[in-house]
């Protein structure tokens, strides 16, 4: 129970301050998402591992350091953190739609998102993998610091194409809170499940090829 309680509160905060910090007129959303996750990286990593991400948990599935039914368990966990950071963000800013609201931009075509889409996850669990999991890393003092400055680099770099979900817990978990708070369609919620279960994926089968006897 203690993982997965972490795994709420991680995703959560991440999901809610990704909803608060798109209307605040921050000049600057993505360092305040990779700092929220860097954070909670350090508060729960030496408890859950700190995934925070369907994609993330797939990718640790993949590569071996976690078992099928706790997967399952951090999923629904994960998912349910999503909607609820989703629908405190929309309370908290005034029901401002765009607090709540996710898709790829209008400036962007559907294989642009979701490319974007399955490229920032690639990254993130890519990077997750090396300095959270591996052997030749182990007890490192930098893995939340690595993890936070992706997932902001990434969202700096794609955010204005995909919208820099990376994470079904946020793309679905938005766009279910939308749903329910709004009644808005879920449309193009797919990308945010297909796109980050390919990356994590990639990123899972890449980490064996590479280091075929980190077991």
């Amino acid at each position: 129970m203690k993982k997965l309680a972490v795994e709420f509160i991680g995703t959560f905060f991440l999901v809610f301050t990704i909803g608060c910090v798109i209307v605040s007129g921050n000049v600057n959303p993505a360092l305040a998402i990779g700092s929220i996750l860097m954070v909670m990286v350090y508060a729960g990593g030496h408890i859950s591992g700190a995934h925070y991400n369907p994609a993330v948990t797939l990718a640790v599935l993949i590569r071996g350091r976690i078992k099928t039914g706790e997967a399952v368990q951090y999923w629904i966990v994960q998912l349910v953190a999503g909607i609820i950071g989703a629908l405190c963000a929309y309370s908290v800013t005034g029901s401002n739609p765009n607090s709540i609201h996710y898709d790829y931009t209008a400036n962007a075509t559907l294989s642009e998102a979701l490319a974007a889409e399955i490229l920032g996850t690639f990254a993130l669990a890519y990077v997750v993998l090396n300095v959270a999991t591996s052997k030749n890393t182990a007890g490192n003092s930098f893995y939340g610091l690595a993890i936070g400055f992706t997932v902001g680099a990434m969202a700096a770099a794609v955010g204005k194409i995909s919208g820099g979900a990376f994470n079904p817990a946020v793309g679905l978990g938005r766009s279910i809170g939308d749903a329910i708070a709004t009644g808005n369609g879920m449309s193009s919620s797919w990308i945010y499940l297909v796109g980050p279960g390919l990356g994590g994926t990639l990123a899972g089968i890449v980490f064996k090829m590479l280091n075929p006897d980190d077991k």
